[in-house]
């Protein structure tokens, strides 16, 4: 009886920790699989048009990864890429360059980042309520500048942020939007998954990856182990910004305008959703940047399943709002119902 009690060892779990560990791939599968089902098949053509839908979105949720890995949130990414979108534009039409336009982008995107990273880090304000506040702002002035600024600056558009066609750069700012790479590739879409690449090492394999991971873990201990917890929530504040920031480049590079009442409507949801969906938890500390990849394009893909099911879009939000409701779901009671009944095994 010693002998079968020593010999009762559990079998090997390689492949169940796998499919655990990279359940996001499984989840953006089994909802691709739906896609094709409901589409009339697979299409090489279609799976790059997921990736260039994803592309913005992708990136932005890049930067709320990191955001949610030290346990805050960030509403405001939405609000920022029509602020930023918006004057790119405006930065573009009196520049006509695209460099410029970028590092303008990107350094606008890393200030809007850098009030909620101080307020959040420094003065110690809850994240949710920053953000909530700055999105209500960013959005705000967005609106305001598109109606009070002179009309050349914003492309002689009435209501829009429009990139003007008669620049010299404007057509090679618009093809990159909607180039593709080797005739397959978007452009936007490869950029998405460099991004992706870029922080997934970040996260893994520095310093600064091991920090994030810490502070999200445990503050307190963070601290007493010597990491500086207010400027490490400053900087990935700052660091989502600047991803928000060459979101917004990406945007206006793919539609030559941006709207500062509709731009990045609701994309502080989708961002979250991308997170959740790629299986970074919500409490911080725990979950791989390279889900956020898996789950921005699950996202879209569930819009085009919509969309082909020729379901009314008016309840496209409300589909998208229970599946992030019944994936934090799981997130919350999964850990929770496995202690309850862990505790509850007596072992004889």
């Amino acid at each position: 009886m010693k002998d079968a009690a020593v010999n009762k060892k559990p079998a090997p779990a390689g492949l169940l920790n796998i499919v655990k560990t990279y359940s996001f791939v499984l989840v953006f599968l089994v909802i691709y699989i739906v896609y094709a089902s409901v589409s009339g098949g697979f299409a090489l053509g279609a799976a790059m048009n997921v990736f260039r839908h994803s592309a913005v979105i992708g990136v932005i949720a890049i930067g709320m990864g990191i955001v949610c890995l030290t346990g805050d949130i960030d509403l405001s990414v939405g609000s920022m890429l029509a602020f930023v979108a918006g004057f790119s534009v405006v930065v573009f039409n009196q520049t006509n360059s695209i460099p410029l336009t970028l590092l303008f982008a990107v350094l606008f995107g890393a200030l809007c980042g850098l009030i909620n990273g101080v307020l959040v880090g420094i003065v110690q304000m809850p994240s949710f309520i920053v953000t909530l506040a700055t999105m209500l702002i960013y959005r705000s002035l967005s609106q305001y500048a598109c109606q009070h600024i002179p009309a050349e600056l914003i492309g002689n558009g009435s209501s829009v942020f429009r990139m003007s066609n008669a620049l010299d750069s404007y057509q090679a700012f618009y093809a990159f939007g909607n180039g593709k790479v080797a005739g397959i590739m978007p452009v936007v879409g490869l950029i998405m998954v460099l991004m992706v690449v870029l922080f997934v090492y970040i996260c893994t394999s520095t310093k600064f990856g091991k920090k994030i991971y810490a502070v999200g873990s445990n503050a307190r201990a963070a601290h007493l182990a010597g990491i500086n917890v207010s400027a490490m929530r400053t900087l990935v504040f700052v660091i989502a910004g600047a991803l928000v920031g060459l979101g917004a480049f990406l945007w206006i590079a793919m539609n030559a305008s941006a709207d500062p009442a509709t731009t990045g409507k609701s994309y502080e949801m989708y961002a979250i959703a991308a997170v959740v969906l790629g299986g970074i938890a919500m409490s911080g500390g725990k979950g791989r940047i390279l889900g956020v990849l898996f789950g921005a394009m699950s996202y879209t893909v569930i819009d085009k399943i919509i969309i082909a099911l020729k379901m009314d879009s008016l309840i496209n939000d409300t589909i998208k709002g229970v599946i992030l409701i019944v994936v934090i779901l799981i997130q919350v009671a999964g850990p929770q119902l496995k202690a309850r009944f862990g505790k509850s095994k007596v072992v004889k």
